[in-house]
């Protein structure tokens, strides 16, 4: 089936010379996240109280959860009480974490913390076929302390350990998570894109509302979950 707008068609060498402009600021957007990250690795920190968070066996300490690295990445995926499909931006983002041992060469690690109780957070999870180490910070002001309070948004946040000393490095949440996605990168390489209405695109494009392409829980757990 045709589609109802398409780019228009051109000789070989007009795509090169169009494609190399177009490089030439891809090139320079790769300089300036480089750039970007040599700052953040020149940014201060600050020194975090003892926190207790609920494990999968039991309470542990902020310091435990580095499990013997010295670096941490951690995601606060948002809650709902009561709710059985929680955020699904959180649930598709998290699920893309598969294969984390990688972070073993760096001295990282990756792990997923809610404020749900830890029960059904570990059977969300489950539900889901989530592949991250879940922390529960219910009975804990560590989500409030570092932009992710109850009923509050996402946030990812990196912490520095030294001895059992924690430090908070890094801080971002909204947009700035999806550096952290492979997803977004591959769909923003398709001629369509995104197809969101809130997207420069041609006149024609298909464009519908925000995150009415994004799978869905329940759509993730049956792809992924226990039962799939």
């Amino acid at each position: 089936m045709t589609a109802k707008a398409l780019p228009p068609v051109v000789d070989a060498e007009t795509w090169r010379r169009q494609l190399d402009d177009l490089r030439a600021r891809e090139k320079a957007a790769t300089r300036e996240l480089d750039a970007i990250a040599a700052q953040r690795r020149r940014l201060p920190m600050v020194e975090m109280p003892e926190y207790t968070l609920e494990g999968e066996e039991g309470p542990v300490s902020l310091a435990e959860i580095f499990d013997g690295r010295s670096q941490l990445i951690v995601y606060n995926h948002m809650w709902f009480p009561g709710e059985k499909w929680q955020c699904p931006g959180c649930t598709g983002f998290t699920s893309q974490f598969t294969r984390l041992e990688f972070l073993d060469a760096y001295d990282a690690r990756f792990v997923i913390v809610t404020q749900g109780p830890i029960d059904e957070a570990l059977a969300y999870k489950k539900r889901v076929g989530n592949k991250m180490t879940w922390y529960s910070t219910a009975n804990s002001s560590f989500g409030t302390d570092v932009g992710a309070p109850p009923g509050g948004g996402f946030a990812v946040n990196v912490f520095l350990r030294d001895g059992d000393t924690v430090y908070r490095t890094w801080h971002t949440n909204g947009r700035g998570t999806e550096q952290l996605s492979h997803t977004f990168p591959l769909i923003d390489l398709l001629p369509y894109g995104r197809q969101e209405e809130w997207q420069d695109a041609p006149e024609g494009w298909p464009q519908s509302p925000t995150y009415t392409r994004w799978a869905g829980s329940e759509e993730i757990a049956a792809n992924y979950g226990q039962d799939a």
